[in-house]
């Protein structure tokens, strides 16, 4: 039994779910989407219900980030935009096809690197402005370095509550903490404050809950995690058993092969691991599911 069956059997036991319709476990009262009621357990409830409040409406600082050099909303044929067209499509293509491939929560995406500096956040962010932008699909951006968020900062974004208060306060839903970016499919949720227990709040039941949710209702978004360094912090081999798919960011010709070898084996148990090698300055072809970006990747 997995550890999120585990979460899901104790949770049941405890009230906080109900499994009515064999593997579709869902949080209890969960009202229809005409209904007014509001429910403090439902993830994404508010959302559906009422909408966005003016505080979670957000404006990214596109200006920014173009000249640090992330996605450049207003070039879509740049080096870079073209770039990541090609790292998402083999992620989005096992989201597609996850019912045939048997890959488990394919829909949820983790970025990390090894060590600090190596662009994980760099990659996390145009990831997820380059799934945006996709007709169809919609992304949420989760900063998940607790330790040393920078999503929010590099994004422009202020935000009074994140993840760590969702995982402290049962009080605070997920709607609470849910920020609807001005690209339209394209919504964020920030780290948080500091907290000296953050690990211990990201291997908690709610987190694993939180997790199998939004992967299991919300098959439509795809949810990108932006991590901690592997081998710095063991939040990121938390997070790693919550997602069915793995980036691992590799700094060209600084992060030692012994090094990635080891993040590799902590990764192991994971469904879809594939490497992205950052700050190359060379064209490299792609080869199965390693790739490489040239010197946009500067984080």
């Amino acid at each position: 039994m997995s550890i999120i069956e585990n979460a899901l059997k104790k949770a049941g036991s405890q009230g906080l779910v109900v499994d009515g319709h064999g593997q579709d476990s869902v949080i209890k009262n969960i009202p229809p989407r005409d209904s007014g009621e509001r429910n403090s357990d439902s993830v994404e409830s508010r959302e559906a219900v009422y909408g966005f409040s003016a505080e979670q409406q957000v404006i990214v600082d596109w200006v920014g980030l173009a000249e640090n050099g992330f996605i450049d909303n207003n070039n879509a044929k740049s080096q870079l935009a073209e770039e990541f067209r090609v790292i998402k499509r083999p992620l989005v293509n096992n989201i597609q096809g996850a019912e045939n491939n048997g890959i488990n929560r394919s829909n949820l995406i983790l970025i990390c690197s090894s060590l600090p500096g190596e662009g994980k956040t760099f990659v996390s962010i145009n990831l997820a402005l380059s799934i945006a932008n996709e007709r169809d699909k919609k992304v949420l951006l989760i900063d998940a370095d607790v330790e040393k968020p920078s999503v929010s900062k590099q994004l422009g974004i202020n935000s009074d509550r994140g993840l760590i208060e969702y995982l402290e306060d049962d009080k605070v839903i997920f709607s609470d903490i849910l920020l609807k970016t001005d690209l339209p499919n394209l919504s964020l949720i920030t780290a948080g404050k500091r907290h000296k227990y953050s690990t211990e709040l990201l291997s908690s039941q709610r987190m694993y809950l939180f997790a199998e949710e939004v992967s299991r209702r919300y098959k439509d978004r795809i949810v990108i995690f932006d991590s901690p360094p592997l081998l710095v912090a063991t939040q990121a081999q938390i997070l790693a058993e919550l997602v069915g798919q793995v980036v691992l960011v590799i700094a060209a010709e600084v992060t030692p092969q012994s090094v990635v070898n080891e993040s590799v084996a902590k990764l192991s148990n994971c469904d879809v691991v594939m490497t992205l090698l950052n700050k190359t300055r060379k064209e490299i072809d792609i080869y199965g599911h390693n790739y490489s970006y040239g010197k946009y990747g500067h984080l």
